[in-house]
Parts: structure tokens; C-alpha cells; sequence
């Protein structure tokens, strides 16, 4: 039996897939779709060019599938019970807790394309239809504060009032003509937390990243050289950074998830710098695998790590810089044996 989709429907059914939160905005050119334009002219995209080869369509989800009328946001909470990063101890490696577990991408992205089945089959109506998480040219905060889930916070992170800003944000372009959800309305106030504990400045305004300076881009998304001025600021962090979601008040504290994707792996799970640096590169990459890790490349995660060692001066970190081994030719990387020196002659110093 098939009958026309509402709204109520694909909620309940998201909520039944594991959604945390599923709401409806309509395609609509969204006057802060058009910020990026400006953002991409201020140079804050840095090296990833592709924002810029992806700009017209990301101005408007109509671009990516023609005769849209509705985008379906879904937001999943991935928060684990873990201290933030200013309680660990130095010696500890800090990588962003998304990346703890199973890649978001995989598991978000298949609970989508089952939604989506069920939405064809449960309906007569022809539509069109595409799902994304985070990999389409969607400008996915600004649909779902549309879709009435939350708000683009200060830190530029989407903030849900009652679960916080620990949030994987899904969505269905598509062409059924479905119900919106009231817009969400902006609830920083006038708190400037996460402004203030940037370690770089990274957020020079409110709402507004630049990429350059930001940790997240430096550990992940930048394949050249960490520019000196913002190794010390690096600290421990050796993928992604989530100081300024952890000093959001929405998220003191946030709940937690026991969603099984979504807990740390054995060996990322509040991992020693040492014991990262000592795994073999074979072994590093099985670690990784199949995690959202795999983006910063082995090469990426070794110059990472070489940094956060010379912060963290932890004598037996430090020494085992020094170390040679057949299994880690990565260490030889041209790329990681500057960051190596780097840090050898801090400690020098």
C-alpha cells in the first residue's frame, strides 16, 4: 500500500533509522547561502580550491537537483562519554572526537539512502532525489537552521538548544512538495566563548572562519607545511580541533551517545603521542581505516604528530623521534622530517 508523503511521516520514519533530529526546509536561494562568495574572496577557503570550483552550485541546492523543492536535514548526535581536551595531560593525543569511531560519511550516509528508499516506496509519486553527508556542494547549516534544528552558532558550528553542537548533519534534495518546519532562531546572545578560546583567532568575527589559521584545516585539510607561526598553537592536536565547541555553553555538559559507530576505536581512545608515533605504518593505517582519519594521509598524521610531540615535551615522546625503523617509512617524508627538526630543535632550544 503507497499513499502521498508528509512530513510526520519522514520524521517518524528518520527518528526509526537512528536520526536524532529530522526536519524539512524548503529550496529557497537563502540569503545567507550568498556569504560564501564573500568568504571565498577573503582567501579563508586556503588550499581547498575546490569550494571555488563548486561555488555556483553550492549557492543554491536547485543547481545540484533541478526542479528541488525540499530539503530533508537530519542531525545525529555522536558525543561519547570522554573528558574534553584541556582535562588531558599533555602526553595525550587530542583528535577530534567525530573521528573517534566508524567514518560518519559511511554510516550517516547509509541510514540516509535507506530513508530515501523507504520514501519511494512507500509513495506513487514520481520524484528526484539526492542524498549528501557533508561531501555534495551543500551549504547543509544554513538547510538545517531553515529546517528549524537549531542554529549557526559564533564558532560556525550548527547548535542544537536541547543536544548541543556534537551534530553529523545529513540531507535528501528533492523534489516532493513537502511542509516546511519554521526557521531556527540564533541563541549565542552575547556570549563570545568560543571566539576567545580559539587557539589561533581562527574566528575572526562572529560566524566567520578563516580557514588559514583554523587547527582542523592545519591538521587535516593542508597537504604542505605547517606555517611556524601556528605550530606552538597546535598544541596536542594531531587531528581537527574541538576547542570551541567545548566551551560552548550548550555543550556543558552535552549527552552522550551509545550509538556503537560512534565510540572511540581501541587505540584512538584517548591514545599517548608516543604509542601513535611507535605504530608501524602498516599498522597506523588499519588503525585508521574505515575512520574519518584516513583524510589526513599517514604522511599528514606523522607531520601532525611530530608537532604536538615537540608542544608537549614529553621526554620519551621526544626521544622516540629520534628513532629509525624500516616499518615507518613515512618518518623519511621530506614533508615530515622538517616537522621532525622542528621539534628536535625546540627542545634544543
Amino acid at each position: 500500500m503507497t499513499f502521498d508523503l508528509r512530513a510526520p511521516a519522514i520524521k517518524a520514519k528518520a527518528r526509526e533509522l537512528g536520526f536524532d533530529l529530522c526536519g524539512i526546509a524548503a529550496a529557497e536561494p537563502y540569503a545567507e547561502l550568498s556569504f560564501l562568495q564573500e568568504w571565498l574572496d577573503r582567501g579563508y577557503a586556503g588550499e581547498m580550491a575546490w569550494m571555488a570550483r563548486t561555488r555556483d552550485r553550492r549557492a543554491d541546492v536547485r543547481n545540484v537537483v533541478p526542479g528541488a523543492r525540499s530539503v530533508i536535514v537530519t542531525a545525529t548526535l555522536y558525543n561519547t562519554d570522554r573528558p574534553y581536551s584541556d582535562e588531558l595531560p599533555p602526553e595525550t593525543a587530542r583528535v577530534s572526537r567525530y573521528a573517534w569511531g566508524d567514518d560518519y560519511h559511511t554510516v550517516i550516509k547509509s541510514r540516509l539512502d535507506a530513508l530515501l528508499e523507504w520514501m519511494h516506496a512507500t509513495t506513487d509519486s514520481a520524484f528526484e532525489a539526492r542524498a549528501y553527508v557533508d561531501t555534495g556542494p551543500v551549504q547543509e547549516r544554513v538547510y538545517a537552521q531553515y529546517a528549524g534544528l537549531g542554529w549557526i552558532g559564533k564558532n560556525t558550528c550548527f547548535i542544537n538548544r536541547e543536544i548541543g553542537s556534537w551534530l553529523f548533519l545529513g540531507e535528501i534534495i528533492c523534489t516532493l512538495p513537502l511542509e516546511p518546519d519554521a526557521q531556527g532562531l540564533e541563541q549565542c546572545g552575547s556570549c563570545t566563548r568560543c571566539l576567545e578560546a580559539c587557539p589561533t583567532g581562527a574566528l575572526v568575527e562572529p560566524g566567520v572562519l578563516d580557514s588559514n589559521r583554523c587547527l582542523s584545516y592545519l591538521t587535516i585539510e593542508l597537504r604542505s607545511a605547517i606555517p611556524e607561526t601556528h605550530r606552538a598553537s597546535i598544541g596536542g592536536h594531531v587531528y581537527g580541533c574541538d576547542v570551541c565547541q567545548e566551551v560552548c555553553p550548550y555543550n556543558q555538559p552535552a549527552p552522550t551517545s551509545p550509538d556503537a559507530p560512534w565510540q572511540p576505536r581501541q587505540g584512538l581512545d584517548l591514545p599517548r603521542l608516543v604509542d601513535l608515533w611507535r605504530r608501524p605504518d602498516d599498522d597506523l593505517r588499519r588503525l585508521v581505516k574505515g575512520s574519518a582519519m584516513t583524510r589526513a594521509k599517514i604522511a599528514g598524521l606523522r607531520r601532525n604528530l611530530a608537532v604536538a610531540i615537540g608542544n608537549s615535551a614529553d621526554r620519551q615522546a621526544i626521544a622516540a623521534l629520534q628513532e629509525t625503523s624500516d616499518d615507518c617509512p613515512s618518518t623519511q617524508d621530506p614533508l615530515v622530517r622538517e616537522h621532525i627538526e622542528w621539534a628536535l630543535n625546540g627542545v634544543r632550544r
